[in-house]
């Protein structure tokens, strides 16, 4: 069966258009049609229906059974084309990462000390981004895997559970709740507060939290950028609930002070986003087992 093929049909159901698909692979039009016929002959059903008044392209029963085993088809041939290139070599080549900025400046830099330490022959390009562009990039293809906060499984994208953090109060010193040792949800209601940008997926986690206490605070700023939102949190416009492990080091210089959440927990789930049916490289095989160590291990 031609890979080829199979890549255009593929990409045809991602764009639905066999103009854009032709242009991505930088063919005419017609020879993307003429690859779909040829394999829908091969294959003895139409795949693919034309015209009938409605624009672009629309698969059949057999089309969409069709896409899942090319899918797992093509995913194959890249694992095994992988495979095949770390084959007898050392432990190197590159290794594209994307992650964001409150997981990255924090809880990955020792992992990713551990790893370069350990793997010095690997080129490793970290990369930040938000959310959504971590989800993209994996998607099409431009990074090996993503590391976010709250993780989702998407389509092509399968999810491996990394350790949760704890989320706990940011005020500063001489703020009045300061003298507490755990604070109850409760006495953050009607407080200022400084936010996460309402797209960003630990606002959710943090709006569900207070929510379900009832509480409701006053939100005075919001930022897609954790940094932004200690140094805001410094100056006295409101408090703030993070990541601990991101506020260690403004608690060590005093210019902040955290306290746990009274009752039950808040914690926040991160994760390694992987391509669905692509098997890793050594190089990032070796990266999840630094972030993922086994405990029983010596």
């Amino acid at each position: 069966m031609d890979l080829d093929a199979l890549r255009l049909f593929v990409d045809l159901a991602e764009t639905g258009s066999f103009s854009k698909t032709a242009g991505k692979h930088f063919v005419s039009q017609s020879a993307v049609s003429q690859r779909v016929r040829a394999l829908e002959k091969e294959l003895g059903h139409r795949l693919v229906e034309r015209g009938k008044g409605r624009p672009g392209a629309h698969f059949t029963e057999a089309g969409e059974r069709t896409l899942a085993y090319a899918r797992e088809i093509l995913g194959r041939a890249e694992s095994m084309r992988r495979e095949l290139a770390d084959l007898g070599s050392e432990i190197g080549g590159a290794l594209n990462v994307a992650t964001v900025y409150s997981i990255g400046l924090h809880a990955l830099t020792p992992a990713v000390t551990t790893f370069l330490r350990q793997y010095p022959q690997v080129n490793l390009h970290l990369e930040y981004l938000r959310t959504d562009r971590v989800y993209e990039a994996l998607q099409a293809g431009t990074i090996d895997c993503g590391i976010v906060a709250c993780p989702k499984e998407r389509p092509g994208i399968t999810v491996q559970l990394l350790p949760a953090e704890n989320m706990v109060v940011a005020l500063r010193p001489d703020h009045p709740l300061a003298v507490q040792e755990t604070i109850p949800a409760t006495a953050l209601h009607g407080l200022a507060f400084v936010a996460f940008a309402p797209d960003i997926p630990t606002r959710d986690l943090i709006d569900s939290y207070l929510e379900g206490h009832g509480v409701t605070v006053r939100i005075t700023q919001a930022f897609d950028n954790i940094e932004t939102i200690k140094r805001v949190v410094e100056i006295g416009l409101g408090i703030s609930i993070l990541p601990e492990p991101t506020v260690e080091r403004e608690v060590h210089d005093g210019t902040l002070v955290t306290r746990p959440l009274e009752g039950s927990a808040l914690t926040r789930p991160t994760g390694v986003l992987l391509p669905k049916g692509r098997t890793p490289t050594r190089a990032l095989e070796r990266f999840l087992a630094v972030l993922t160590p086994n405990p029983s291990s010596p």
